[in-house]
């Protein structure tokens, strides 16, 4: 299915998110389950089907990562393959996360095994310190993110009409490359969110 005809959307690298958004709430407005209630049982059946697909093209669309993967799926016909080794450029931001989520799995052990109330005092402002530590290294990767974000800006201004299909080719490649860095930096973050989480406890 096509997520971008869906919303009445142009199949194109960056979609403005308010303009997205109001499209999905216009189009989802008729088939919402509260809307229908007096409907009968086929309808209800149809509309539940209609407001499910149009959520998943909503939610699908509106984050970078998944809105390239569906976008290359539709140009390419196929997904791009997902093992790839990690790019050069990354590989000091892989140590450093890798690192600092070990260490933060060992304190957070630590910290699980207390019993003393005094150590739990102790450890609760260590668990403070940490909490601040991943912070910081996540915003740092939303900076890069931000970045790539702004990449993906200037890409989409020259695919509506690329020259020449060797432009199109170089063009989906770097696509490739930004859904594969969106993918690294969205789970880096969602692996330091969830260690902040555990040690918010």
């Amino acid at each position: 299915m096509d997520y971008f005809a869906l919303l009445a959307e142009p199949r194109r690298p960056w979609l403005e998110p308010e303009t997205l958004k109001s499209k999905f709430l216009a189009l989802a407005a008729n088939t919402h389950p509260d809307r229908i209630h007096n409907a009968d049982a086929s309808e209800k059946v149809e509309a539940n089907r209609r407001y499910a697909e149009l959520n998943a093209a909503y939610h699908c669309l509106a984050e970078p990562k998944s809105r390239l993967l569906h976008l290359l799926t539709l140009e390419l016909g196929a997904k791009p393959g997902d093992v790839q080794p990690i790019p050069p450029a990354l590989a000091d931001w892989f140590a450093e996360v890798a690192m600092t989520c070990r260490k933060a799995d060992t304190f957070l052990a630590e910290k699980n095994e207390a019993t003393s109330p005094l150590l739990h005092v102790r450890l609760f402002e260590q668990a403070q310190e940490w909490v601040e530590r991943l912070r910081v290294l996540q915003t740092r990767l939303a900076g890069l993110q931000d970045k790539l974000v702004e990449e993906l800006k200037l890409l989409d201004a020259g695919w509506a009409s690329p020259s020449q299909t060797g432009e199109r080719t170089a063009l989906l490649n770097r696509l490739e490359e930004l859904y594969r860095l969106f993918g690294y930096f969205n789970r880096w973050s969602g692996q330091i969110q969830e260690r902040i989480v555990q040690l918010s406890l």
